[in-house]
């Protein structure tokens, strides 16, 4: 993605969508634009922040920390994950299923409240039924 694209958002920053390996130079360009688009929108239908905790992840950094290995979700650039814990998470989680804009919908409710998160992806896995939810 080009850094001009970036600059139709009206909410977030490359940046905030960045690598957090510290070893592959990331720096949040690997995002896919129409994702973000759609990200950018149901922030500003939601009318709340939404930060970001983790974005576009190098195959190697999603395969140390993520179970999906080097092939997962954030690898694509088509997967975030925003930190929002207990009534906040369940709207979020409505308005995604409601608005149609994200496919995939991973809670994580449980633990320190800081910790706490909700993954959403717009993929669309042959073989694999979505719109999918699923808890951590």
């Amino acid at each position: 993605m080009l850094q001009r694209e970036f600059n139709t958002l009206q909410y977030f920053r490359p940046h905030e969508f960045a690598c957090h390996c510290g070893e592959c130079g990331s720096t949040g360009l690997e995002m896919d634009y129409l994702f973000l688009v759609k990200l950018d929108q149901l922030r500003k239908h939601l009318g709340r922040p939404m930060q970001i905790t983790s974005g576009y992840r190098c195959s190697a950094y999603n395969e140390k920390i993520s179970t999906t290995g080097p092939n997962g979700p954030h690898t694509t650039g088509r997967a975030a994950d925003v930190l929002i814990k207990g009534p906040e998470a369940f709207h979020m989680m409505q308005q995604c299923t409601l608005g149609g804009w994200m496919t995939g919908i991973g809670l994580n409710q449980k633990g320190p409240m800081a910790k706490r998160f909700i993954h959403l992806d717009d993929l669309v896995a042959p073989g694999h039924p979505r719109p999918r939810v699923w808890t951590y």
